[in-house]
């Protein structure tokens, strides 16, 4: 390893200053990537319970909770291709437009993925509810993403499916 090191050491020294820091940049840079595919079981389960308070709030039309979890450039798409902001979704919860009495995951359907600073939660949800005097019942699939900012991890973008028939959602 000793011979490693002193050619890889001589070969840096001989390089252009240019060179260097192109070398350095490079290392530097798979360096990162390396870090960026770690998981930590921590972050995991801060997401994981992170995504569970948010889906109880939208539940509760909870306006300040949701405001707190949403990156303020949030969008949503759903399965029907409607984009929400997260003005959107505040707006909604204060004028309490869906009166929920569901709106969980199904146990065990969460599945947490972090990457880094970024972490994907995916669970089968479901939503039981009056929406404009109708009520609506079905599950369906979502993900959602989340990043590490300085103030703590912000969920800045959802997607939902389609509803999904009552026969394969059990």
């Amino acid at each position: 390893m000793t011979s490693f090191t002193s050619r890889t050491r001589d070969f840096i020294q001989a390089l252009s200053g240019y060179r260097k820091l192109i070398l350095m940049i490079i290392a530097m840079s798979l360096g990162i990537a390396t870090d960026l595919n770690a998981s930590s079981e921590e972050d995991v389960k801060t997401v994981a319970a992170l995504d569970t308070k948010y889906q109880a709030a939208v539940k509760s039309n909870d306006a300040d909770t949701m405001d707190q979890i949403l990156a303020d450039d949030f969008v949503l798409v759903t399965g029907r291709g409607k984009i929400f902001s997260k003005a959107d979704l505040i707006e909604s919860a204060r004028k309490k437009e869906v009166t929920y009495e569901r709106q969980d995951e199904e146990p065990e359907t969460q599945k947490v993925r972090v990457w880094g600073d970024t972490a994907v939660v995916t669970a089968l949800l479901w939503i039981k509810a009056a929406q404009g005097g109708k009520p609506v019942d079905y599950k369906l699939w979502f993900s959602d993403t989340y990043v590490r900012t300085p103030a703590g991890w912000r969920y800045v973008f959802g997607q939902a499916s389609l509803p999904v028939p009552q026969a394969e959602s059990k």
